[in-house]
């Protein structure tokens, strides 16, 4: 999720000098910024030092990011993966700086580790997940360049930008290298490759206009209901033929 740096310039010109000078006093360190309590149902990005309030998502934006979680949560449990996605999952990316991205992905254990943990959710620098996925919305120069320093600067190994806007999902990768990331874009007509997901079926069209996740899993239901009935006709069949449907392998 974007939210503009240059906004903390913006609000401190709106401002009486004199507010602006007690505000810039004291800069957040790490630690007092897990515990801050700031204004309710309102999420805070911490740019060295500076409380960065994100702006609320559009519904659109909020749906492409729902899908794409479902997707990745169904394509863990499929390939059998010890992974988990999350969203508003904040990732320290320097000393005074975390940012919240749209998704990210982390290990199981991770996130059994410290999902207990008091304080705000936020994965510390040996806690860094294998993707976060920004959603490109206001401010693009954030998603494309600031957070892209960070998540290449934190050796976060890949990373998404997801872009509507454009049409395309830029997917950068190998953050561990000493040339940093290398980055290829995916259009509307093709479908998303990631080494770490080499089986995931996502495209690009499929992303940008997602359905309705909660009709995805009435649908799966019904899948599985009628596979149900299925069965157990074809075990009745069985018994009527003198068969007992358990005993055969």
């Amino acid at each position: 999720m974007t939210q503009a740096v240059e906004r903390v310039t913006e609000v401190a010109i709106q401002q009486p000098q004199e507010q602006v000078q007690s505000e810039t006093e004291h800069l957040l360190t790490f630690q007092e910024y897990l515990a801050y309590e700031g204004e309710p149902d309102v999420l805070y990005e911490l740019f060295r030092g500076k409380l960065i309030p994100m702006p609320a998502p559009t519904l659109y934006h909020a749906k492409i990011c729902e899908f794409l979680v479902y997707k990745l949560q169904r394509y863990f449990a499929d390939q059998n993966l010890a992974l988990v996605a999350k969203t508003t999952v904040g990732v320290r990316t320097e000393e005074n700086s975390s940012r919240i991205p749209d998704a990210i992905v982390c290990q199981e254990s991770l996130w059994e580790q410290i999902s207990d943990r008091p304080g705000a959710g936020v994965l510390d620098f040996a806690e860094k997940p294998i993707l976060v996925v920004e959603i490109v919305s206001s401010n693009r120069r954030d998603d494309y360049i600031i957070k892209r320093n960070e998540y290449e600067a934190a050796e976060i190994p890949e990373y998404w930008i997801v872009d509507p806007q454009k049409k395309r999902v830029r997917v950068l990768a190998n953050a561990t290298n000493e040339e940093g990331y290398n980055w290829v874009d995916f259009s509307e007509d093709s479908s998303i490759v990631s080494a770490q997901f080499d089986q995931l079926d996502l495209s690009v069209q499929e992303l940008l206009n997602p359905p309705v996740v909660e009709q995805l899993i009435k649908e799966e239901q019904a899948k599985i209901k009628t596979l149900e009935t299925r069965n157990e006709k074809l075990a009745q069949r069985l018994r009527e033929m003198g068969i007992n449907p358990e005993e055969i392998d």
